[in-house]
């Protein structure tokens, strides 16, 4: 089987990772890929954006799938042009892919099927919204409808902080991701992610991780696209991934399948699981970057399968089998980052950290020059691992980034600090 990836970070590694693993692969494709998946297939020089190239190199190739990556390219309609051409493709229509591209899209839709979910609203004007926040109480979530790169979310403390976001989001800092925002109650609880795949009526579920969003210990500092992940989550139990998929995963693909949308790909569920039970944060139309890292280390079956047959509705009777390790990540990213940031520094090590025991490097934003690996991107390795308690994982993989020499780099010191907790009680 021929497939083609779309996707350049470490998510798009990972899955590389794992797909290379399939005795079904003849031909591994990456577009454009990064010096890691290089290692496991033919890189291919376009952009994931650029959609008629796309798919007249998945015609030429004779590819049998194509599997989506980020979010851009399924919100610029890549799977709609891809099912046209006759090319099965893991990743939803740009209708259904509203449920990431839209949030206010996505807050209407569970208004509309009882899906559990923060009270909201839905501007596209200061003074209005501003009037809004009376009703609300401190703190304050803001969010640009579109899609931001993750960054598009801030929670206010006090009110004038909240104003001040929204004036900023109307104002063009997310440009047209804010021209319209959406305003939340906020959820108390514990922040957690559930992944499961469908072709638009059967679902197979996946399993639960966390991340760490903010850029710096203790959950400080802006918030980013996620500096570390572990899974299993400790607070996603068994009841509560019924609770999901019964509540919030089964309405969710049967609400797209009624307004004629059907939902083919993996479903994302941002979730806050607090004192009233999950309810439902935001939705991904993508594997989560880096959850879909840590879910990779821990699966045990071969991918193929289950995403050819979300591609061409044949899901049924497919399932994943996983591992009872914990895996854990730790995000090495580019100083500055989230914000602005020099590129180009040569990092060494990497090789050395990645032949320890149970670790596997993934590439995010790094290139070659030169011969030498470089940092090119914001977040640049991901350094996963895997033991039989998160404290053997997460020890292993700060062995792992010990080893690594890029002093222009920096990373959390504390990843996987509540699934620590619970272990030490």
């Amino acid at each position: 089987m021929k497939i083609l990836l779309i996707g350049s970070g470490g998510r798009e590694h990972a899955l590389a990772w794992k797909i290379a693993q399939s005795p079904l692969l003849t031909e591994l494709h990456c577009a454009p890929g990064n010096p890691g998946t290089a290692a496991l297939g033919t890189n291919v020089p376009l952009k994931d954006t650029d959609i008629d190239r796309i798919v007249t190199y998945a015609w030429e190739k004779a590819i049998d799938l194509v599997v989506v990556g980020p979010e851009a390219p399924l919100a610029l309609g890549l799977a709609d042009r891809l099912n046209k051409a006759g090319i099965p493709c893991f990743g939803p229509s740009q209708e259904a892919a509203r449920i990431e591209s839209s949030k206010g899209y996505l807050k209407d839709l569970c208004a509309e099927y009882d899906i559990p979910t923060a009270a909201y609203g839905r501007f596209e004007e200061a003074t209005a919204a501003k009037a809004f926040l009376a009703s609300m109480c401190a703190p304050y979530v803001i969010k640009a409808d579109g899609l931001a790169a993750g960054k598009g979310v801030i929670i206010a403390e006090t009110l004038p902080e909240a104003e001040t976001a929204i004036d900023e989001m109307l104002g063009g800092r997310f440009g047209e991701a804010g021209a319209e925002i959406v305003i939340e109650e906020f959820l108390p609880g514990e922040e957690a992610s559930f992944f499961a795949i469908t072709d638009g009526t059967h679902i197979v579920p996946m399993i639960g991780a966390q991340d760490h969003k903010r850029a710096f210990d203790g959950d400080t500092g802006p918030n980013t696209g996620g500096m570390g992940a572990y899974s299993p989550a400790p607070v996603f139990t068994p009841d509560v991934q019924q609770q999901v998929m019964s509540e919030i995963i089964e309405p969710t693909v049967k609400a797209l399948a009624a307004r004629g949308t059907p939902y083919c790909g993996v479903l994302y569920a941002g979730l806050m699981i607090g004192p009233d039970g999950p309810r439902l944060i935001e939705y991904n139309a993508r594997f989560g970057d880096p959850e879909c890292q840590v879910m990779m280390r821990r699966m045990q079956s071969d991918i193929v399968p289950v995403l050819m047959g979300a591609a061409t509705g044949k899901l049924e009777g497919q399932s994943f089998q996983w591992t009872d390790e914990t895996a854990a990540l730790v995000v090495l990213a580019n100083q500055g980052y989230p914000g602005s940031y020099e590129k180009g520094f040569v990092i060494r090590g990497v090789e050395e950290a990645a032949a320890l025991s149970d670790v596997e490097i993934f590439h995010a934003g790094t290139a070659m020059a030169d011969g030498s690996l470089t940092a090119t991107g914001g977040r640049v390795l991901n350094i996963t691992a895997t033991g039989k308690t998160g404290r053997d994982a997460i020890r292993q993989a700060y062995i792992a980034v010990d080893r690594i020499d890029w002093p222009e780099g920096f990373c959390r010191q504390d990843i996987g600090w509540r699934m620590l907790e619970r272990e030490e009680t």
